[in-house]
């Protein structure tokens, strides 16, 4: 609040002083309100970590829910002739890979045409594609106006319909031919056919597209006809000595599990085994988690006896309610075999509540009883739910989810800052309205104050004045 410069003239008292003070010994009662909004915003960021922290520990926890996770498997190659990508369905073992020939697309082209913009004329071009289910025939209807060789390309290519089409000058008296490719390689996505007919029959430019696959000789392929540059061929390669065909040079489950992409013609070793770090890592991980979660725990609700300082939320029955029903699930006993408790994967709680991965037991157990493991934490394919991941979701998810834990205690501390907010409105109205009491008082105050100077001024004239008039009567 400002000062008020006209206070104290008449008085020459320091009212306006006065009332400062009494301005800021009021706005005090202010002080514990801040200082309690304050607190419960730091709690509201305390639950965020909090929340934080137990939402990075449940997507560790999730990811060895999946059975998957424990039949992990790597493939490595040596030699060129193929790629390899494994699934977790591969099973272990040594692959010898011997590459004939990749696939590859067909090619057709039509004879020679003088130009490559001029209009043939009004007609259908036809295109049958493909072998079985997949089989599909493109049907082009041309105009008068619009049925150059550039004309039919742009259309065919507009089709999308596993044929793309080209243009290309071989140098001839009539150099501009139609080339047709197939999009896809092997033999199942050839042209089987093409065909023009022409509005006018025109025969020898009905004859320049003609291609029938079950007629043609490429050794003495038709004259004036379209002939096949490219033939489709399908590749072939042996795994163990098992010989094997393939439409396309990405083939799936030659070896189970495994996708092999032929690269060239040659021989290669594809080895699976199974990846059992990839394992411990997912389940180091777990562990790495829990402990960032329970330091952040400990830091929230610790106390230090030496400098007396304590954590935002020490005693809080959020957290002791997180703590609690976490500390029940990860002692708890599951499983089945060798495998009941953490402890029996060197898995062991410290003083301190965190865990850690103790020798090379967890290493021993993924690499002699990966299914013990699996049981462990992904539960079996009977009861996924008696797995420590699915116990572990059925408890946070409640905590983490609209309406759960973690919303309503922070609903409830956001409410607490609304109510602050309210009350330290209304002391600051309370504030203004008490200092502007004061104010008036002051103001009577000083108005009265300089009426009695004035009186007294006038009294002392009148002694002076009398007191003069008797000196001089003498």
């Amino acid at each position: 609040m400002a000062s008020i410069s006209a206070l104290g003239i008449g008085s020459g008292l320091d009212l306006n002083g006065l009332l400062d003070q009494l301005n800021s010994a009021e706005r005090g009662k202010l002080a514990p309100i801040t200082q309690q909004k304050k607190v419960v915003q730091a709690r509201i960021s305390a639950y965020g970590r909090m929340q934080s922290a137990l939402a990075s520990f449940r997507d560790a926890a999730t990811k060895l829910a999946d059975p998957a996770h424990f039949r992990q498997v790597s493939s490595t190659v040596s030699g060129s002739a193929v790629t390899a990508t494994s699934s977790t369905d591969a099973v272990a073992g040594r692959y010898d890979v011997e590459v004939t020939h990749l696939a590859r697309a067909q090619s057709l082209a039509t004879a020679g045409f003088a130009a490559s913009d001029t209009d043939l004329g009004a007609g259908t071009l036809t295109i049958d594609v493909g072998e079985g289910d997949d089989a599909k025939t493109l049907s082009i209807a041309l105009s008068a106006d619009k049925s150059s060789l550039a004309d039919i390309r742009d259309a065919i290519n507009a089709e999308n319909a596993g044929v793309t089409a080209s243009l290309v000058n071989d140098g001839s008296a009539e150099p501009w031919r139609l080339v047709l490719s197939t999009t896809a390689t092997g033999t199942a996505a050839a042209v089987n056919a093409v065909a023009f007919a022409h509005d006018g029959g025109d025969a020898a430019l009905e004859t320049k597209f003609a291609f029938d696959a079950a007629t043609y000789d490429p050794l003495n392929p038709p004259a004036g006809a379209a002939s096949e540059t490219v033939a489709a061929r399908d590749a072939s390669f042996k795994v163990n000595g098992v010989a094997i065909s393939s439409g396309s040079n990405t083939v799936e489950n030659a070896i189970q599990g495994v996708k092999l992409s032929l690269a060239e013609a040659g021989t290669a070793t594809v080895t699976v085994s199974r990846n059992e770090s990839g394992v411990k890592d997912g389940v180091d991980n777990f562990v790495k988690a829990y402990n960032s979660l329970h330091s952040a725990l400990r830091d929230l609700s610790g106390y230090d006896a030496e400098s007396g300082s304590a954590g935002i939320l020490l005693g809080d029955s959020t957290l002791r309610s997180v703590q609690s029903q976490l500390r029940r699930e990860i002692t708890a006993m599951g499983g089945a075999g060798d495998v009941r408790m953490l402890s029996d994967l060197g898995i062991r709680v410290q003083l301190d509540g965190s865990l850690k991965v103790e020798g090379t037991t967890l290493a021993d157990k993924i690499a002699a009883d990966p299914a013990a493991v699996s049981a462990f934490f992904a539960g079996t394919e009977a009861d996924a739910s008696t797995g420590l991941a699915a116990r572990l979701e059925a408890r946070i998810a409640p905590m983490l989810d609209s309406g759960g834990l973690f919303d309503n205690a922070t609903k409830a501390q956001k409410a607490q800052v609304k109510s602050l907010d309210q009350r330290y409105t209304r002391m600051e109205e309370s504030i203004e309205t008490t200092i502007a009491r004061y104010r008036e008082q002051f103001r009577q105050l000083d108005s009265m104050v300089a009426s009695m100077n004035q009186t007294s001024g006038y009294l002392t004239q009148q002694f002076d004045n009398l007191s003069a008039m008797l000196k001089s009567s003498k």
